[in-house]
């Protein structure tokens, strides 16, 4: 009998609901590193910029090889890390 391998949660909760993981004692690994990552929440709000400021912006990051977004993340980011 083998463990199924694949990403669908019906298919694994139907195996799970007629076996019992004692069954399977000899294959079970010990794991010591995170397998799952609680995700970083990440939120936008809008930003509003004169046009002068926006195509200064644009030039900016075109420069730094970075889209507009990126390149204000950052630099908040880095502020915010200035205060804290």
């Amino acid at each position: 009998m083998k463990i199924p391998v694949t990403d669908s949660i019906h298919e694994l909760a139907a195996f799970w609901d007629t076996h019992d993981i004692t069954d399977f004692s000899e294959k079970l690994e010990e794991v010591t590193e995170h397998v799952f990552e609680k995700e970083t929440a990440v939120h936008s709000f809008p930003v509003v910029l004169e046009d002068h400021d926006i195509q200064i912006l644009k030039k900016i990051a075109k420069q730094l090889g970075k889209n507009e977004t990126e390149l204000v993340s950052e630099w908040i980011h880095h502020k915010i890390h200035e205060f804290t």
